[in-house]
C-alpha cells in the first residue's frame, strides 16, 4: 500500500506541481492540471488504506515516505532536464513534497 502511495504522491508532485509550473503552454499545462487531480484523489485513497486519516503515522513511516517522494522526484525531473526540458525549477521539490504530506495527513 505504501509503495502505491508513494507511487502516486510522487506523480502529483512531479508531473502536476512542477512540470504545471515549468510548461508555459496553456493547452500542455491543462493536461497536467487534469492530471493533477486524478493523482491527487489516488494518492489520498491510497492514504486512507494505509492507516486511519485522524490517527499519525509512525515517524520512521513519515521519513521514508518523504525520501522516496523526494528522491523519485528529482530523479524524474532530472530525466526531463536532460532531454531539454526548460523552466524545472529542482529547488521546489522538498518544499512541495512537504506541501502535499501536510495535505494527505502524512505530517
Amino acid at each position: 500500500m505504501i509503495s502505491f502511495f508513494i507511487f502516486s504522491l510522487n506523480l502529483w508532485v512531479f508531473a502536476h506541481k512542477i512540470l504545471e509550473k515549468a510548461i508555459d503552454k496553456p493547452e500542455i499545462a491543462t493536461v497536467y492540471g487534469k492530471k493533477v487531480k486524478n493523482s491527487l484523489e489516488i494518492a489520498k485513497k491510497y492514504r486512507e488504506k494505509i492507516n486511519p486519516i485522524d490517527k499519525v503515522l509512525p515517524i520512521h513511516d513519515i521519513k521514508d515516505i518523504r525520501e522516496k517522494v523526494i528522491n523519485r522526484v528529482k530523479s524524474e525531473l532530472n530525466l526531463r532536464i536532460t532531454k531539454r526540458y526548460i523552466n524545472i525549477n529542482l529547488s521546489l521539490v522538498e518544499k512541495l513534497v512537504d506541501i502535499s504530506l501536510k495535505e494527505l495527513k502524512i505530517i
